[in-house]
């Protein structure tokens, strides 16, 4: 378990690295408040994931050791966007469209509403 944790935390460690220099890379210079940089990683690390798992479902070309760690470290690293585009693909792939659609609505939904209620608290607090 030790060994997947740090497999996992240092393929995290470069994918937040690498976030860090992507937004800042693309939205150096920038006139908008349109958050390109956040939408770059986003979609990079969607094209990454969806490369991660092609390769590992071909069997031996990726161990689970290096599927842990590109898929989950550096990707989940990256931007967990990944994760949720690939899980809703695999949704419309087995034509689960219920629950595609409560994945989608429920986390942007929910999502804004715990953004909001977390600077309600912090505001009600502070």
């Amino acid at each position: 378990m030790l060994r997947t944790l740090l497999i996992v935390g240092s393929g995290g460690f470069i994918g937040s690295v690498m976030r860090f220099l992507i937004q800042i890379f693309v939205e150096k210079g920038a006139t908008t408040t349109f958050p390109w940089g956040t939408f770059a990683a986003n979609i990079a690390g969607s094209f990454i994931i969806g490369i991660v798992f092609a390769l590992a479902e071909k069997g031996n070309l990726m161990s689970t050791e290096m599927r842990l760690f590109f898929a989950v470290g550096i990707c989940g690293g990256f931007t967990t966007f990944s994760s949720f585009a690939y899980n809703n693909f695999t949704m419309i792939k087995e034509h689960s469209f219920g629950q595609l659609f409560w994945n989608v609505g429920g986390n942007l939904f929910f999502g804004i509403l715990a953004v909001y209620l977390g600077i309600i608290l912090v505001k009600a607090i502070f």
